[in-house]
């Protein structure tokens, strides 16, 4: 086995800075940090165009989750740098525009204006330019900023950017249904923090050679939820099934997060008509809300519909 390169991602810093200065005294490994989600992301994709791809990422289960505001960054890297470049030094002038005039940041109140001003600039524009516009800034004032991803959720989404990267999950407690939802993530080796240095790496080498690694004491109730969520899926898969392929389309419109009126204008059907389809959707799948509906489509692996694609709209002379 060549070189190891390891990525520790962890926004403890403390933690993060002891534990690759501690793998970095092995001749065998190479170690990067990276403190957020974000962070982990832009240095595997770096790394990648570099071709010095990571093998293994250590990465905390409770990442950027706890109370007590931003989470800390671990030992700055080369994108902590180049975002340190970009921002403004305290008591900096203000950039500036072309014109001359600063770019200062907006205030609530010029912000709560601006989808204003822009609907009067739109008012120039032709009728169905200027409902198109209307929709776009609804849909941007109505969008919901999603938290960042935990550990595990990150996981999931750098093994699926990075079919070759091992996944380790570091936590702080062995609990057997995260410990299942790290595996179902691709995880393969879960490590308490205050294992020691010898026992991380033997389960860095060991996941290299396609090993799975778990604590002794987890493997009973990890085997029980899997079982469990194994049974789930296909009960829901069952009940997926039984719907008729017009509302299977209706429920991945549901599962992508669409309304009634939504779903109407997607398929081209009346409101009436859809909210038919939901309720029979709602009564074949046992369950009384969308919400509930929405969660046995994602046990059942339903993927949500594919966003519309915008109206092309061919200018006129």
């Amino acid at each position: 086995m060549g070189r190891i390169r390891v990525l520790v991602v962890d926004d403890h810093r403390i933690f993060a800075e002891a534990l690759a200065a501690a793998l970095a005294a092995e001749p065998d490994v190479e170690v990067g940090a990276a403190g957020s989600a974000a962070a982990a992301e832009r240095a595997l994709e770096r790394a990648a165009a570099e071709g010095r791809a990571y093998d293994v990422a250590l990465i905390d289960a409770d990442l950027g989750v706890e109370a007590g505001g931003p989470a800390a960054r671990a030992r700055p890297g080369p994108e902590a740098a180049d975002e340190a470049r970009r921002r403004p030094a305290p008591g900096a002038p203000a950039a500036r525009r072309p014109g001359g005039s600063p770019l200062a940041p907006p205030t609530p109140a010029t912000a709560a204006a601006r989808p204003a001003e822009q609907l009067r600039a739109a008012d120039q524009l032709r009728p169905v330019d200027q409902l198109r516009v209307a929709d776009q800034l609804r849909a941007e004032q109505l969008r919901p900023t999603a938290p960042p991803p935990d550990g595990i959720t990150l996981l999931g989404r750098l093994r699926r950017a990075h079919p070759g990267l091992r996944g380790v999950v570091l936590a702080t407690a062995d609990d057997p249904h995260r410990a299942a939802r790290a595996l179902h993530a691709g995880a393969t080796g879960w490590v308490a923090k205050e294992s020691s240095l010898a026992r991380l790496l033997a389960v860095v080498r060991g996941v290299l050679r396609d090993e799975t690694h778990l604590p002794p004491a987890l493997l009973t109730g990890v085997i029980r939820e899997l079982t469990t969520a194994r049974r789930d899926r296909t009960e829901s898969e069952r009940l997926v099934d039984a719907l008729t392929p017009r509302e299977k389309q209706i429920l991945r419109c549901m599962v992508a997060g669409l309304g009634r009126q939504a779903v109407a204008e997607r398929l081209y059907l009346s409101p009436h008509t859809v909210r038919t389809h939901m309720q029979n959707v709602l009564g074949k799948l046992g369950v009384h809300s969308t919400l509930a509906a929405v969660a046995v489509a994602r046990r059942a692996g339903v993927s949500p519909a594919e966003p519309a694609a915008p109206p092309s709209i061919a200018s006129t002379p």
